[in-house]
């Protein structure tokens, strides 16, 4: 699973990047305990959760060092004054050079923890794309993912649904595309939101390991 990077430190919040395979938060049993949100407590015992990203994702996950500092960062996140922007290999080639994927999602309770697309109850959500490179050989296309929306799961499902899952995606990818990659190709990439100190745009960066 691996140990987490720092990417930037102050009194209000830790930005650090998640390698693909460790938890956010503590998962149940004691062999889920290690996270990313233990890591960093060890070095900032007043460290508190945020945000979450998928075990298999990987990249930036920002922490608050205190109450004042979670607060306006949840309010952030609530509010949708960030913007997060991912990177994914995809499996196929896809034809437009951008889009949006505007499906309103839903847990699939029979089969927790997948996520579904329903139109009667789910929540709106919202997937801003544009492809990045196509690779012919490989039969597969690297894309910049937007979410405007953070529902659970969101960037995998629309991709499905796109036609287009998520290379090393055990959930929703077809067996043969789950199993082309030891881990899930997504990656948060860059994050900005307004910082809880100042009120300015704070951008933090992470480049894409795969």
């Amino acid at each position: 699973m691996g140990e987490l990077a720092w990417l930037h430190e102050d009194d209000w919040l830790v930005a650090v990047n998640k390698p693909a395979g460790l938890l956010s938060v503590p998962g149940r049993g004691p062999e889920n305990a290690d996270c990313a949100a233990l890591q960093v407590q060890q070095r900032y015992p007043d460290a508190r959760v945020v945000h979450r990203l998928d075990m298999g994702t990987s990249g930036i996950l920002i922490f608050a060092r205190h109450l004042a500092a979670q607060q306006a960062l949840s309010r952030a996140f609530e509010t949708r004054q960030t913007d997060k922007r991912y990177e994914a290999l995809v499996t196929g080639l896809v034809q437009a050079d951008d889009g949006e994927v505007d499906l309103p999602l839903r847990c699939d309770w029979p089969n927790r923890p997948r996520q579904m697309v329903d139109a009667e109850q789910g929540k709106r959500a919202l997937t801003r794309w544009q492809v990045l490179s196509r690779d012919a050989a490989q039969h597969s296309t690297r894309m910049a993912l937007f979410p405007v929306t953070g529902r659970s799961h969101q960037l995998r499902v629309h991709m499905q649904a796109l036609g287009h899952a998520i290379v090393g995606d055990e959930l929703y990818a077809e067996p043969r595309v789950a199993a082309a990659s030891p881990r899930l190709m997504l990656h948060a990439a860059q994050l900005a939101l307004p910082h809880p100190g100042t009120g300015l745009r704070f951008v933090v960066e992470c480049p894409t390991p795969f």
